[in-house]
This record gives structure tokens, sequence and C-alpha cells, in this order.
């Protein structure tokens, strides 16, 4: 038997006044394409055409990876990133308790793989389960969440990983956070996202549904971007596998 368990959230317009990253969706019903395309009116049996939707969106709208050309520093483009990065065991790592401010750092990590006894292989894919899906759609949700610091993201990466994803809308912590921080000389602004200049990752950001997962390892991930060339980044159906 097999189980597959979607991890990816929706687009609609129903979030669009709340998204950073606006989109735009406009739909053609049926019954409308049929009185206008192609020169074809009243051939269509009751009346009704195709259903046609045209999207305006960024890369980085919905569920989507990240490649390392997003980090500013150059790198692979989206369509360069190997498949084999996106097809990989996964392994949830329960973070929800992290305070916001001071973010997930590597003995927060530590700490969630000693507590389910697994560690970490190379090209695993970590999903870093914060909760904040849950508040998806709301008003703030981009600055809800608890990021990943710098020392945490470069423990991942320098185990083999190479691709994380997260249940929030990025993966460093909130803007409003780490602003806040620079501005104090506290820290470095999107600190997890500038280390991938240095050490190559990408990730997978805006994760839904992993509550939703029976366990924390012992399934496959497939996160396979939209091949757009020369992109930053590409949508992703993220789905989790389980093989009983």
């Amino acid at each position: 038997m097999r189980r597959l368990i979607d991890l990816s959230d929706t687009l609609s317009n129903r979030t669009r006044e709340h998204e950073p990253n606006a989109h735009e969706i406009v739909y053609v019903a049926p019954e409308d394409s049929a009185l206008n395309d192609f020169g074809v009116e009243g051939l269509w049996p009751d009346g009704k055409g195709w259903a046609v939707e045209t999207v305006t969106l960024s890369t980085h709208s919905g569920t989507h990876v990240d490649a390392q050309y997003h980090y500013g520093g150059g790198g692979r483009t989206i369509d360069e990133v190997p498949l084999e990065w996106c097809y990989a065991p996964g392994v949830r790592l329960d973070l929800r308790s992290a305070d916001r401010a001071q973010g997930i750092r590597r003995v927060d990590v530590e700490a969630a793989l000693d507590a389910i006894g697994h560690e970490l292989q190379p090209a695993e894919i970590v999903l870093v389960w914060t909760g904040t899906s849950e508040h998806f759609g709301e008003p703030g949700y981009a600055f809800m969440h608890s990021g990943l610091r710098r020392d945490a993201t470069e423990f991942l990466v320098d185990a083999g990983v190479r691709l994380i994803g997260i249940d929030a809308w990025g993966i460093d912590r909130a803007f409003d956070v780490m602003l806040e921080d620079a501005q104090q000389g506290r820290g470095q602004f999107w600190e997890s996202h500038l280390l991938g200049r240095e050490k190559e990752y990408c990730q997978i950001e805006r994760l839904a549904n992993l509550d939703s997962l029976p366990a924390p390892t012992g399934f496959t991930v497939a996160a396979f971007p939209v091949k757009l060339e020369r992109a930053s980044a590409g949508w992703a159906r993220v789905v989790a596998i389980f093989e009983d």
C-alpha cells in the first residue's frame, strides 16, 4: 500500500490581499469561452467550451523551491537544480516551540533529531515543522514564523542535506525580527539565505500539512519545481510518500 500526503498550500484569490507577493487568478468558465475563442461559436455541445485560467504571480508565490541564484550570489537557477535533490527520504523536525525572535538554532535542530532518534544522512530532505501553515491566509501570516538561523542551516547543509523545507513564508526569521536585529548590530539580515552563496543548498518554502505526517521519518519527499529558464525559483506540488 502507498499513501500520498499533500504538503503544498493552495493558491487562491481569497488570500491575495494578504500576500507579500500578490497574485491574481482570472477564471474563464466553459460557457464564456464557447462564445469568444477561435470563432467556433455555436459548435460546442450545450454551448460550453473549455475552461481556462490566466494566472499572474511571482515564482515565490505558493509552495515553491528556491534555487541558489535566488540568494544573490549567482549559482544554479531552478532549471539547473539536480532532480536527485528533489526526490529523497524525508525527515520532519518538530520545532513548533522555537521562539520567533530568537529563531531556530543548531542546538534546537540537534534536540529535535535526538527526540526522534535520527541521525542525518546525506541527501535527505529535512522538513522544518513550525506550525505556521495553520495561519495561512490570515493577515500577518508572513511574519508569524520562527525561521532558521545560520548555524542551524549550516549544520544541515554540512551533514549533506541539499533541500530544506519549512511550513512558513520563508526559511529565515520574519523580516521584522531580522531587520530590527540587523539595525541594532545583533545579526545578519537574511542569514540563512545568504549562507547559500557559500554552501549550495535549495529550500522549499510555504509547505503545509506537516501535522498530517504519521511519523517523522520513513517516507519519501517529492518536490519537483516547475522548469523555468534562468529563474530563481519554481512552483512545486510537494508530496510525502509512505510505503506500507
